[in-house]
């Protein structure tokens, strides 16, 4: 069983930073592919970043060039290093994991890929 806790998340003002982080237990992170979703209020959850166990990348192309996606294997830890951010950036944020070595429906980014989520941490973007 894989447990995940997030962790970082707050309010910033327009073009600040956040980092968040997800610790994983019951499994090492080195075998998971983890990811990261939001969801914003009245909106379905989406995919934001996400990191397969392979190492390759993927990322939402609203969040590319300002989110980067990291992994620490030592500590058994997800980040997600989110500059430049934006009102629209609003929402709870889930991490994710599966030990699936390839994603179910092709893309990492999508949420029926991962069978281990977290309970989110809100992040809140002021203009």
């Amino acid at each position: 069983q894989v447990k995940l806790v997030e962790s970082g998340g707050g309010s910033v003002q327009s073009g600040g930073s956040l980092r968040l982080s997800c610790t994983a237990s019951g499994y090492a992170s080195s075998r998971l592919s983890m990811g990261w979703f939001r969801e914003a209020p009245g909106k379905e959850r989406e995919g934001v970043a996400a990191i397969g166990r392979a190492g390759s990348t993927d990322y939402a192309d609203s969040v590319k060039g300002r989110f980067t996606i990291s992994q620490n294997n030592a500590e058994n830890t997800l980040y997600l290093e989110m500059n430049n951010l934006r009102p629209e950036d609003t929402a709870i944020y889930y991490c994710a994991a599966d030990t699936r070595l390839r994603p179910f429906g092709g893309s990492w980014l999508n949420e029926f890929a991962f069978g281990y989520w977290g309970q989110g941490t809100q992040v809140s973007v002021s203009s």
